[in-house]
């Protein structure tokens, strides 16, 4: 079955302090971008790329392209404008596809570089036996959460909570009937959209490395962690 992967990156770099939007900052000297993109070519070799950007930084990216020429050899890609939230993003990355119903399709953040090829490879073959994977893990942190009767956040049980990651990964069909319906404002990723039309959300495991980078102190980190992911 083809595979596809949208990678979603939208984000500026205010809250690292920074003029440069951290989907282009330097990771191991390479744009963040870069690292996102090669982890899934390694993993799935014929992958199709689809990388969705806000237009405006189009140019930006293409000058990247030019002092890094590796993004256009080793990580192919089909660009795309992104939209005014999330959902519209991944909606414009979805619209990108051209191929049949006959397909499985990751949604990624852009700033999740270390995503591991295992964990890639994994969410495939769950989404193919059970129409769709989403990567979580177990919360490292006890919980509490707000209850309006009692006016005070209460404990919960930390091991009744899944911390969701990326990629999640769908088949096409599932995605276009879901996107139809159009933004509601309670998404807060694709499997929710998803399961809006009553799908039922299959959660896999992934790697507590697969950090979302969107501080200066992400950054460092990825920086320790990066060579450990490639092992």
């Amino acid at each position: 079955m083809k595979k596809i992967a949208i990678i979603v990156a939208g984000g500026s770099g205010q809250r690292m302090n920074s003029s440069v939007p951290k989907q282009f900052l330097l990771l191991q000297n390479k744009p963040i971008l870069f690292h996102t993109l090669a982890a899934f070519k390694a993993a799935i070799p014929d992958i199709e790329l689809i990388l969705v950007l806000p237009q405006e930084q189009f140019d930006h990216w293409a000058t990247l392209g030019k002092k890094y020429p590796e993004i256009l050899t080793q990580t192919p890609h089909k660009l795309v404008a992104g939209g005014e939230t999330r959902f519209h993003s991944s909606l414009a990355g979805i619209q990108a596809i051209t191929y049949g119903t006959e397909c499985l399709v990751a949604i990624h953040d852009g700033v999740r570089p270390l995503i591991s090829k295992q964990t890639i490879q994994h969410a495939f073959e769950e989404a193919s036996k059970y129409g769709n994977a989403v990567v979580a893990m177990p919360s490292k942190d006890s919980i509490r959460m707000w209850n309006d009767e009692k006016k005070a956040f209460i404990a919960v049980n930390r091991a009744d909570i899944r911390v969701i990651q990326t990629p999640q990964v769908f088949k096409l069909n599932t995605l276009r009937k879901a996107y139809a319906n159009g933004y509601n404002s309670h998404f807060t990723d694709d499997a929710s959209v998803v399961e809006n039309i009553g799908e039922h959300i299959h959660v896999v495991e992934g790697t507590y490395a697969n950090i979302k980078i969107t501080t200066s102190e992400d950054l460092a980190l990825a920086e320790i962690l990066k060579g450990e992911v490639n092992e």
